[in-house]
């Protein structure tokens, strides 16, 4: 598995909270205004859509891909940093 960004280790690193959507690490201000613009506006909409998809990888990156376009390293790293983040905190 390739390293993380400062981005996912901060994501990951503390309870959710109100965070915004572009603070998940492969969503940067692009992504992320698409994302808002479906409704997506905070991470935590974005954990409980993971949730309802079972946490799977497969479901998870094709929803996000078709979402807001986002691109097989976004999907990569936003799957991973909410699989992370549930690990810790659920």
């Amino acid at each position: 598995m390739s390293s993380t960004t400062q981005k996912h280790r901060d994501f990951v690193s503390e309870p959710m909270g109100k965070k915004k959507v572009t603070a998940l690490a492969g969503i940067g201000d692009v992504l992320g205004k698409r994302l808002e613009d479906k409704g997506f506006d905070k991470a935590y909409k974005v954990l409980g859509h993971f949730l309802m998809l079972g946490k799977d990888e497969g479901s998870f990156k094709c929803w996000l891909k078709d979402a807001c376009g986002a691109n097989s390293r976004q999907r990569d790293h936003c799957y991973r940093c909410l699989r992370e983040w549930c690990d810790s905190f659920l």
